[in-house]
């Protein structure tokens, strides 16, 4: 029988835990590194209704290679509360709390890889730019500014007149009535349906609104942040799908190339590489993170 691919229910060693956060506590999966510890945390940032189990087909080989790996779910997603005001979820107010996170795992003696999938690569930027001690910055399928025009972005429009005429409720039968369009839905296990929907009315609808504003009117910020990497002497590395239908390819290399950062691109994937192509991601993300490592003693 041929295993189940990769997913969100993708079994891993890691313990759901709870990290102190100021809105309340940062719901988070935690795997120690196994082996020899390089001294390092990798912190997986979702992106826009995603959740730390996004993460689930990584863990472990991350855990493998020697470093502790902490996926959370943002504040109003899932399983972290958050605050009532739709502003406190653009991508610089998440990123202070990211920043925060980040600060005391730095002050545990660990050195931090941060990366952020698409909505959370906004905002895991922000947490460089509110100064985040970090070593290293993942940009994946994410990019230098707002959504361009496109499907996702009109699904952000639609999507907000129904959040706040009929709740958080209705706009999940639609993303799902949507989802059962596309031929491969009805093979989709149940059980990964029932969790999307299971997560997705556990978000806030403050978050749901606030974050939707982020990825439609963030400004380009790539100029600033390649001089706090600068400053801060961060290494960075953007990642995408060869097919991410989000931000184009060639907007993220160009976004790379001005962060004078590495740039690489998964064949086999489109917007999500981590359940996408898991392997593809981390043969790229893996050595490129040892490098850094060795390169910050």
């Amino acid at each position: 029988m041929s295993a189940a691919p990769p997913s969100q229910l993708t079994a891993n060693r890691a313990a759901r835990v709870d990290l102190p956060g100021r809105y309340g506590p940062i719901a988070a999966l935690r795997a120690p590194a196994a082996g020899a510890d390089l001294g390092a945390t990798a912190l997986l940032v979702p992106g826009y209704t995603g959740s730390k189990e996004d993460f689930a087909p990584l863990v472990d080989p991350i855990s493998d290679a020697g470093m502790e790996v902490l996926a959370i779910d943002m504040p109003g997603q899932y399983e972290s509360p958050g605050p009532e005001q739709e502003s406190s979820y653009r991508p610089a107010p998440l990123g202070t709390v990211l920043a925060d996170l980040v600060a005391k795992i730095v002050a545990d003696g660990r050195r931090v890889l941060l990366l952020g999938h698409s909505y959370g690569g906004l905002v895991v930027r922000a947490a460089v730019l509110a100064h985040a001690p970090v070593t290293g910055l993942t940009l994946m399928d994410s990019g230098p500014a707002e959504l361009p025009p496109g499907d996702r972005r009109s699904a952000l429009d639609t999507g907000e007149v129904i959040l706040r005429e009929h709740g958080v409720e209705a706009a999940h039968q639609v993303l799902e009535s949507r989802a059962a369009e596309d031929p491969g839905w009805a093979d989709v296990p149940v059980e990964l349906k029932e969790f999307k929907r299971k997560r997705f009315l556990r978000s806030t609808q403050a978050g749901l609104l606030g974050m939707a504003d982020g990825l439609r009117y963030e400004p380009d910020l790539v100029t600033k942040l390649a001089a706090a990497l600068r400053t801060a002497g961060a290494s960075a590395l953007v990642i995408c799908g060869e097919q991410d239908d989000a931000w184009s390819v060639a907007s993220q290399r160009d976004m790379a190339d001005r962060l004078d950062a590495d740039f690489a691109v998964v064949t086999g994937a489109k917007h999500s590489p981590n359940t996408e192509n898991p392997d593809g991601l981390l043969g790229t993300v893996l050595p490129t993170w040892r490098a850094w490592l060795a390169d910050a003693r």
